[in-house]
């Protein structure tokens, strides 16, 4: 008995695996290199009119490294000044900065069992992936470092950042590995806090200027998201991706649907109004959440759909920049 609900199990999985925007394959993912320009994660609109405008980004740029204390020459910035050394020596001296040869890129990737919905082109678990692979490829292809936290319902996968193309494939067979184990096996147990225990861990991983981008549908969002937020966000810059299904958005009027997965059927009735206005209050409630920590900590938002190429929603929301150096 055991062995046949294995094999029923297994042959199930391998159907999925084939079905076009349920599960990705590295090799997709490694494709979309090929996608991964166009666009810089350091645009020039305000943070919030990310689609118009043409103002200084509130990113923080590289960071600057101390390289040492000199005599001040005619020329050099007084704003570089060390007024304590002059107080004390009585001689003018000036502080010298480099600029940090690259930088370090953290991708919070979300494969958690409410990911695994989609009711359009693909899986809002799929979308997800993409947005890793064509974010790690972009960082990779201006010379800095990457690295990531995947983490699904039960565990929190920490790939270190290194500046190769050996650590972009390791990131995206980590993600591969949480995306196919996906399914809707009644023993996936929803854990909505691992969200908040990424953002802790990232926290104390990503020390100062760094790029953490959280890819994501906001479920678990909370009043302990925001500490986490910052912390982080005091010597860090944060771009969010928010993921979505336009079902989700709105549940049409469809009459008598039915819902299934291993265990259990659902049957609702889609011309109620009071169940397509409590599904939409739902989502509107995560999406202010997410929006609301955004405003407070001044963090980009990309709303991302499943029902549509990725790789052309990044660019429209981060705008085309054909051949910047910056990310």
């Amino acid at each position: 008995m055991a062995s046949s609900k294995q094999t029923s199990k297994s042959r199930q999985s391998g159907n999925c695996a084939k079905a076009d925007g349920v599960y990705v394959q590295l090799d997709e993912l490694v494709h979309l290199q090929h996608k991964a320009s166009g666009f810089s994660f350091l645009p020039k609109q305000p943070v919030h009119s990310v689609l118009s405008g043409h103002h200084t980004s509130m990113l923080r740029g590289r960071g600057l490294n101390f390289e040492e204390l000199r005599n001040y020459l005619p020329g050099d910035d007084t704003r570089n000044i060390d007024w304590r050394v002059t107080a004390r020596t009585r001689i003018p001296y000036v502080r010298v900065y480099t600029e940090e040869k690259d930088r370090t890129v953290w991708l919070l990737v979300d494969q958690r069992v409410n990911m695994f919905f989609g009711s359009r082109n693909k899986m809002k678990s799929v979308v997800a992936a993409e947005v890793a692979a064509i974010s790690a490829w972009r960082v990779l292809s201006v010379g800095d470092r990457v690295g990531a936290l995947i983490f699904d319902d039960s565990e929190i996968k920490v790939v270190p950042p290194h500046r190769s193309r050996e650590r972009v494939l390791q990131i995206l067979s980590q993600v591969e590995q949480k995306n196919r184990a996906l399914n809707t096996d009644s023993g996936l147990n929803r854990n909505a806090a691992i969200l908040n225990e990424a953002l802790r861990q990232i926290s104390i991983l990503a020390r100062h200027d760094c790029l953490v981008c959280l890819i994501t549908d906001g479920d678990g969002t909370n009043s302990e998201t925001r500490k986490h937020v910052t912390r982080l966000s005091e010597h860090n810059n944060i771009l969010t991706a928010f993921i979505y299904d336009p079902l989700e958005k709105e549940l049409p009027t469809a009459g008598r649907l039915r819902f299934a997965d291993d265990s259990c059927h659902l049957e609702a009735d889609t011309s109620n109004r009071k169940l397509r206005t409590a599904f939409q209050n739902e989502f509107e409630q995560r999406l202010a959440q997410i929006k609301s920590v955004s405003r407070r900590f001044s963090i980009p938002l990309l709303t991302l759909s499943t029902s549509h190429p990725v790789p052309e929603q990044i660019r429209e929301a981060l705008g085309h920049h054909s051949n910047t150096k910056r990310f």
